[in-house]
């Protein structure tokens, strides 16, 4: 009893000592700072500020109206009261508007026909030209949602029209045309706007990727300056490699834990994103989210020779992360290699069960998946971590020591010198 009581004192000291001397590495590092702290805060108040307004509002449009009738004023008219198009230009000819297109005065143009009114009148089917501009899909909808409300509302009242012409008004008429009335709720998004549907996804990518690009930097130093021996003393590498493992882990998580309770729980509701999950269990999803992210880093950062080479790569990745993720496009239409490719990533889980408990009120166990894989991604990579160090710290000693063998009858030796892979073979 007395021999698993030291055991485990010892393994408790092996491992704050690891932790003490990753905490030291972190707060003398400023890049690594710079990046833990400034840009795990900075980069969520960015996107705050700029998505603030959830929709694009008052977007210019011109209008050429070849019917100069009363019922494409009245349609004009309306348009122009829309929240999201004001009509700005009134052109007289298509040529006119789309030279206001070029010079990006306006972002849409309608086109009413000569014939719009004769056809109304008639009771045939009238036609309405719209040109949207397509170098944003936010002035496409904007346009799109102004034109398809005042669309739907002028053409309530030509039915009205209509039947008051064949001698149903009032009640009656109302009921024919809304057969089945319906109310338009918006689930999750009451505003419908860009901000809630992109932003909480954004926030989980910038803890997983600042995370993980402080890791890997700190990583690719060891191995780029040769730290080795000063950042992990001898004696703990001939022990279990766990205890290295868990004791920079730690350091890690001491330092997030308060960086994901800013990010991903109080600024949503600083600006205002939906936030109707509960809040323990967020806290519970959150919790194998950072432990496989960590142990994730540190197995990649394995790989790392040089501290320059992870910023290249976590720039490129930062974009791919985010459409694998399955918010901005549905992973049902991904093809399988991608949606089971994206499986190896913690960000992938990470932002559909943060999505899902903070923004759409889910509980723990309708994220049961997600949930259970982060759980299986932080123990494989805390064992990847722990096998790839113990190789590490063995290539290590081998250099140290030399290494001899024989190969085929004739003898390979490796020499002393630090940086030297050549071999002898006598």
């Amino acid at each position: 009893m007395s021999k698993l009581i030291q055991t485990i004192s010892s393994g408790l000291k092996d491992i704050f000592e690891v932790f003490t001397l990753e905490l030291h590495r972190i707060f003398t590092d400023g890049g690594v700072m710079l990046i833990f702290f400034v840009a795990t805060l900075l980069y969520p108040l960015i996107f705050g500020a700029i998505y603030k307004h959830e929709l694009v509002r008052n977007l210019p449009v011109a209008v050429v109206d070849d019917s100069r009738s009363a019922s494409s004023r009245r349609f004009i008219h309306k348009l122009d009261a829309t929240p999201e198009v004001n009509v700005d230009f009134r052109c007289n000819t298509l040529e006119e508007a789309e030279t206001l297109m070029h010079q990006r005065k306006i972002n849409g143009i309608f086109y009413f026909p000569k014939e719009y009114n004769d056809l109304i009148v008639n009771g045939e089917q009238a036609r309405l030209c719209l040109f949207c501009d397509m170098s944003s899909f936010l002035y496409y909808r904007s346009v799109f949602t102004g034109a398809s409300s005042v669309m739907l509302d002028e053409m309530r009242h030509i039915q009205l029209e209509r039947y008051a012409m064949a001698g149903t008004t009032g009640a009656d008429a109302e009921e024919m045309i809304a057969a089945i009335p319906y109310d338009d709720v918006k689930l999750f998004s009451p505003a419908g706007g860009f901000t809630s549907f992109l932003v909480p996804a954004l926030l989980a990518l910038v803890i997983h990727q600042t995370l993980f690009l402080g890791i890997c930097i700190l990583s690719g130093t060891i191995r780029e300056e040769g730290q080795t021996v000063n950042v992990i003393p001898e004696r703990l590498r001939n022990r279990s490699v766990y205890r290295v493992v868990l004791g920079r882990s730690l350091a890690y998580i001491m330092i997030y834990i308060p960086l994901i309770a800013i990010d991903l729980v109080l600024l949503p509701r600083v600006f205002g994103l939906p936030h109707i999950g509960r809040l323990g269990d967020l806290c519970l999803f959150l919790l194998p989210f950072m432990l496989a992210t960590v142990a994730f880093s540190m197995t990649v950062g394995m790989f790392i020779r040089e501290r320059d080479t992870v910023v290249l790569t976590c720039i490129f990745f930062s974009v791919v992360l985010l459409f694998l993720s399955g918010v901005v496009w549905p992973r049902s239409n991904m093809p399988a290699f991608w949606r089971y490719f994206s499986y190896l990533f913690p960000s992938t889980h990470g932002i559909q069960g943060f999505v899902r408990i903070n923004s759409m009120g889910a509980q723990l166990r309708q994220v049961q998946f997600e949930y259970l894989m982060l759980w299986i991604q932080a123990g494989g990579y805390f064992l990847l971590s722990c096998l790839f160090y113990r190789l590490f710290f063995l290539h290590e000693r081998l250099k140290q020591e030399g290494w001899t063998f024989e190969l085929n009858g004739k003898r390979l030796s490796l020499p002393l010198q630090k940086n030297s892979m050549d071999v002898d073979i006598q």
